[in-house]
């Protein structure tokens, strides 16, 4: 699963419609599932579904004949897809009512439904949380991630809300401006941008003895408030012998690294970018 990652304007929703071949690129080639997107349209199409922020329904149909459309439309033949799929998005109850009177959560969730209808092996969504409440957040989620481990679906999903991205995906791509930044996993991500790692205990340490074992080693002591204590160092490996030396002389209760997460990467890939600018 791929995080597709970049501000307003960087290109995402524009790739995603060259994904799906509705917009052809200006250079190069893209294939999806061995198909060229320029020329074999309707083959790229078929084998992608797609979720964008406005979901595509049909307002004056229900929920159910919605579904059972755009299975028709794909020619499934599993009669009981579209219902199976209302009952995994959580729509059962609704499922005759007219889309149009759906609230902006329900339309994103019965939204995926029509992606998933067809059973793709590719699935493009931009912003799938956007208007959903914790509960249908969760769900999105749970179903996009069941996805990719149990039946094997390539997911590209597009989102601003970096720690939903995070636990989900796999990958990461960070694009500007129509511009490859930089793409990798999270841990290589963090490897390359991120030069220190910062390491916060909570420990009954004083000020005085964090300052001895910060002078005594490659540790920099970044702050101290009673009770907690942080420390920065340049490399991973620097943080169990830092670990070893508070132990010796204090009690540590807790100790996190910090500052190693999605939105910490991503915004040291776009100052980096930045001053090379």
């Amino acid at each position: 699963m791929v995080g597709f990652i970049g501000p307003n304007g960087a290109g995402k929703t524009t790739t995603i419609r060259m994904l799906s071949a509705v917009l052809r690129p200006d250079s190069g080639v893209i294939s999806v599932n061995g198909f060229d997107a320029a020329t074999q349209g309707d083959e790229v199409r078929a084998s992608i579904g797609v979720m964008t922020e406005g979901a595509g329904l049909y307002p004056n149909l229900s929920g159910l004949d919605n579904l059972k459309f755009f299975a028709e439309l794909h020619g499934v033949d599993d009669p009981e897809r579209p219902a199976s799929l209302l009952k995994a998005m959580g729509l059962s109850d609704a499922a005759r009512r007219r889309a149009g009177t759906y609230s902006t959560g329900m339309k994103k969730r019965l939204g995926l439904a029509k992606a998933l209808i067809h059973r793709p092996p590719v699935l493009l969504l931009d912003e799938p949380t956007s208007g959903l409440d914790p509960e249908g957040i969760t769900m999105v989620l749970d179903e996009v991630r069941r996805l990719a481990r149990e039946e094997g679906v390539t997911v590209m999903l597009c989102s601003h809300i970096l720690h939903q991205l995070e636990a989900v995906c796999d990958r990461y791509v960070i694009v500007e401006a129509g511009r490859l930044l930089a793409q990798g996993s999270l841990e290589e991500l963090v490897n390359e941008y991120i030069t220190e790692r910062v390491l916060e205990l909570v420990t009954d340490l004083t000020e005085e003895k964090a300052s001895q074992i910060a002078d005594r080693s490659s540790a920099r002591l970044v702050s101290f408030v009673s009770g907690r204590v942080c420390f920065a160092v340049g490399r991973a490996d620097e943080v169990p012998p830092l670990i070893a030396a508070v132990s010796a002389t204090a009690r540590i209760w807790s100790a996190v690294r910090v500052g190693e997460d999605l939105q910490s990467a991503y915004f040291r890939v776009m100052e980096a970018k930045a001053s090379e600018a």
